[in-house]
């Protein structure tokens, strides 16, 4: 089983983020080119780069629901005004944190994704993850590879 922690976290907090509506949340292959397609553009443009440096330079990649509506996208943590942005609110409270490792900086994310939403959250007993959005985050290891988390909004379950 992926190991995983409980964090609590006592303030609500924003990201702001460049990003995409889903309108399938199960047309997997379409929703990943919409990403990706997303991520270039604003890699290419100097957008996210900007956006990087009105924060602390670390990027995350963030899913969230708006409207209804699976929206993924690409920001930093805290509130800032740039054009094209939305600006996330996250909550206080329990959050589930997932870590995870590997060589491909740009892969960690998603790997981290597939295995918290391809079973360990069903395995997870004592938490229920409420949302309404996550976020996973992907920096350099001293290894010499990557290191990443998930984190996850969740309730602990009485009983």
């Amino acid at each position: 089983m992926t190991t995983y922690a409980i964090k609590t976290i006592s303030d609500n907090y924003k990201m702001t983020a460049y990003g995409v509506l889903l309108e399938d949340y199960n047309d997997w292959a379409g929703n990943a080119a919409k990403t990706a397609a997303k991520k270039a553009e604003i890699t290419e443009n100097g957008k996210l780069a900007e956006l990087l440096a009105l924060a602390d330079g670390q990027e995350y990649q963030i899913n969230y629901v708006i409207g209804g509506k699976a929206w993924r996208g690409f920001g930093v943590m805290g509130e800032f005004d740039a054009e094209g942005t939305v600006v996330l609110d996250f909550l206080a409270g329990d959050y589930i944190v997932v870590p995870g490792t590997g060589d491909d900086k740009d892969r960690l994310a998603d790997e981290i994704t597939g295995s918290v939403f391809g079973g360990l959250l069903q395995q997870i007993t004592d938490y229920k993850y409420v949302g309404p959005g996550n976020s996973t985050f992907v920096k350099a290891a001293d290894n010499g590879g990557f290191y990443g988390e998930m984190w996850l909004r969740a309730n602990k379950i009485e009983g």
